[in-house]
């Protein structure tokens, strides 16, 4: 999308590509002080007892005294991207009308740069609140392509790093787990635009 394209309007671009004006103007709404301060709580709790899920998490808090629900707090959690540890059945089933796709590394020996690339998404705490980073690694090299920071879990910061990375080259296999925006339809076109096998792991 370009601004002040000297032949296409806004409007005209977004006909084009099949895409909602509106979305232009979209701000993401970062978190409230208050999650805030209850996700600080919930990361330190959590590297203490890796096991507490959000019905232990809940009872904790209110031990804190903090009145949360725990419907509040199973969202914080997935916002940070942490779980109760322990063994869970059919963890790789995917969701409603998730495209499924091959596992193209069983029995795949990975010696060259190149073959194969993965990405993930990880937290980072501040003083102030928390930062989402993605990085896409090399997995033969172990070398960081691309990395990008945000204060949401949008997808715009994982196409970024994605964008980013295809410029240094480009993978055979593309490796990531089954997050909302790895699984998105404009992150996959990404990859399938150049013919990137795709493989979506499920979550542990």
């Amino acid at each position: 999308m370009e601004r002040g394209h000297p032949e296409l309007s806004i409007r005209r671009q977004c006909e084009l590509l099949g895409v909602n004006r509106v979305g232009l103007y979209y701000q993401p709404v970062g978190e409230s002080e208050e999650n805030l301060l209850l996700m600080r709580l919930l990361d330190e709790q959590y590297t203490r007892t890796p096991f507490y899920g959000s019905r232990k998490m809940t009872e904790w808090l209110e031990t804190q005294g903090h009145a949360v629900n725990r419907k509040r707090i199973s969202r914080l959690m997935e916002v940070l991207g942490i779980e109760a540890v322990y063994p869970k059945p059919k963890l790789s089933q995917p969701g409603e009308g998730h495209k499924i796709y091959p596992y193209l590394l069983r029995r795949v020996r990975v010696e060259r740069v190149n073959q194969v690339w993965s990405t993930d998404i990880t937290y980072i705490r501040m003083a102030q609140g928390f930062l989402y980073l993605v990085a896409v690694m090399d997995w033969f090299s172990r070398f960081v392509l691309s990395w990008s920071l945000s204060l949401t879990m949008g997808i715009e910061f994982c196409l970024e790093a994605l964008k980013n990375a295809l410029r240094r080259g480009q993978p055979e296999i593309f490796n990531s787990d089954q997050g909302s925006q790895f699984t998105s339809e404009r992150f996959t076109a990404a990859l399938e635009a150049k013919q990137i096998a795709v493989r979506q792991i499920g979550k542990a």
